[in-house]
């Protein structure tokens, strides 16, 4: 499950030391350009959402254990005393965590290697639990002695049993690097050598230069910048990071060279992939709130990919879940389709077919076969019009109410699709004579996010049949108008509504 963080499914270049169980910045791939760079799959897991995620199991825990214990030692059986074991297992639980987050328990240094780690923390959960017996004791006779014992049995033995896990599972995931960023910087020169020499002379910081990128070849941009090597041109990057793990895009270069600094955020803004600019190249005197920083480098913020890790992390999980119990809810439904089409056509029930998913990865996305078995159309290089021959009668009434996309539900359990996101499109799907990315500029920003069963679009009427240019800008419109504007709350209210716009007529009527 912790895979599903930042979602991403790219492979990521392994580069020496990424494991990252020493902090610090570490040098990558100096074998060449972009397209010759060794991979290894990788997925970025943010510390951040590690920390929420263990701060909420923590609590969970230590909370329950605090009721029950409280509970039975009490002396006091009303409802003011039932009130006041409540409040003091509500403090016990909150004061242990914000004392094990002050001491750094919650870091991933400290998950990695938890030996004396787990003797520290026990003895940070006696801290906190001496204060709660003592309030307990005088508003509500709490036995101190009982309390301790217990307690730290309680709490002790969920430290334990916790970190343990939690390091069985980390480790061998930062072996692979997974909770180190990987950097790649735009630029090079002296600019590019400042921030390089900013990011190694940081402490606690964990993260991975790849490399830089640059379209120089002069003395202004050397092939070296200290022991980083340039990968390729900007117009590689899109590219590379599509086919490397790409975190975070560092642009240093002076803030002053303006044309050259849009024309490289013109060719980077569609990937899903935060890119700052080092602000230490900037002459302005902002306020230290305008910059972000890693470790000792100011940076400018440009672009944000469209979910935080912990949105991301939450979107997972709600996908997973919900697309789990429509499968069994829509069973019955899902097996009278499959006979219908078995009765009507021979050939398989499903039709696989290849689409663009995120940050423009290939999928295989599962639908009911609409379509007879000698005239399906794998790539979609022929819409389906309206009286198609190639639709078979079952097929033209699962397309019209949708019911041919259930099975994509299996697409969103295996995290290739997201219940709510931009339509998947088939790789050479047209409109009118054009592929898509021809007809509107910045087509693949729609593949920030992973592509959704449904989506704001299809419930603002842009479904069915791309024919014209308009229907598919109005798509990418509305698509992009979800990114921008995700909450889960947003997917929340697209999935209540999709019931109604797929019987709406105007969706009917555009549904072949």
């Amino acid at each position: 499950m912790m895979s599903a963080f930042t979602g991403q499914r790219a492979e990521g270049a392994n580069a020496p030391g990424c494991a990252c169980d020493t902090p610090g910045v570490t040098g990558g791939n100096s074998g060449g350009r972009a397209k010759s760079a060794p991979r290894a799959r990788s997925q970025y897991i943010s510390p951040e959402v590690v920390e929420r995620v263990l701060k909420i199991l923590d609590f969970t825990a230590f909370g329950g254990a605090s009721l029950i214990i409280m509970s039975l030692l009490a002396g006091r059986e009303d409802a003011l005393g039932a009130v006041a074991v409540g409040l003091l297992a509500l403090l016990n639980a909150l004061l242990a965590l914000w004392m094990l987050r002050e001491t750094r328990h919650y870091r991933i240094a400290a998950l990695l290697n938890p030996g004396w780690r787990v003797f520290t923390g026990f003895g940070v959960l006696l801290g906190a639990g001496l204060v709660s017996g003592l309030v307990g004791h005088w508003l509500a006779q709490l036995p101190l002695f009982d309390w301790m014992r217990a307690w730290a049995l309680a709490g002790g033995g969920w430290l334990l049993a916790s970190r343990l896990i939690v390091a069985l599972w980390a480790r061998p995931l930062a072996r692979q690097g997974a909770f180190c960023q990987h950097i790649v910087i735009v630029g090079g020169g002296a600019a590019a050598e400042r921030a390089i020499d900013t990011l190694e002379g940081s402490p606690d910081l964990d993260a991975v230069i790849l490399g830089l990128f640059d379209d120089r070849e002069d003395s202004r941009s050397p092939e070296h910048v200290r022991r980083y090597r340039k990968l390729g041109k900007i117009a590689d990057l899109a590219r590379y990071a599509r086919e490397n793990r790409v975190d975070l895009i560092i642009v240093a270069i002076p803030l002053s060279a303006e044309k050259r600094l849009l024309q490289m955020l013109d060719r980077l803004w569609e990937l899903p992939v935060d890119i700052r600019i080092s602000a230490l190249e900037s002459q302005l005197k902002l306020s230290p709130r305008a910059y972000d920083y890693l470790g000792n480098l100011p940076l400018l913020a440009v672009f944000d990919r469209p979910l935080s890790p912990w949105g991301w992390f939450v979107k997972a999980v709600f996908d997973r879940v919900v697309a789990a119990l429509l499968l069994v809810l829509f069973a019955p439904v899902m097996a009278l389709v499959a006979l219908a089409i078995k009765l009507e056509s021979k050939g398989p029930v499903l039709f696989r077919q290849k689409r663009y998913g995120f940050n423009n990865e290939l999928i295989e996305v599962y639908k009911f076969r609409s379509m007879y078995t000698d005239r399906c159309d794998a790539n979609a290089s022929r819409l389906v019009t309206k009286d198609d021959p190639r639709v078979t009668k079952v097929g033209r009434f699962i397309r019209k109410t949708s019911l041919d996309e259930l099975p994509q539900l299996i697409n969103v359990l295996k995290g290739e699709l997201s219940l709510v996101g931009p339509r998947p499109h088939a790789t050479q799907a047209k409109a009118g004579e054009q592929l898509y990315e021809q007809v509107v500029q910045g087509y693949f920003a729609r593949h920030k996010v992973k592509p959704g069963v449904t989506g704001w679009a299809q419930i603002n009427g842009w479904r069915g049949e791309t024919d014209t240019e308009e229907k598919i800008r109005m798509r990418v419109k509305y698509d992009l108008e979800y990114i921008n504007n995700w909450s889960l709350w947003f997917d929340i209210m697209i999935l209540l509504k999709t019931p109604f716009a797929l019987l709406s007529p105007t969706n009917a009527q555009n549904a072949y």
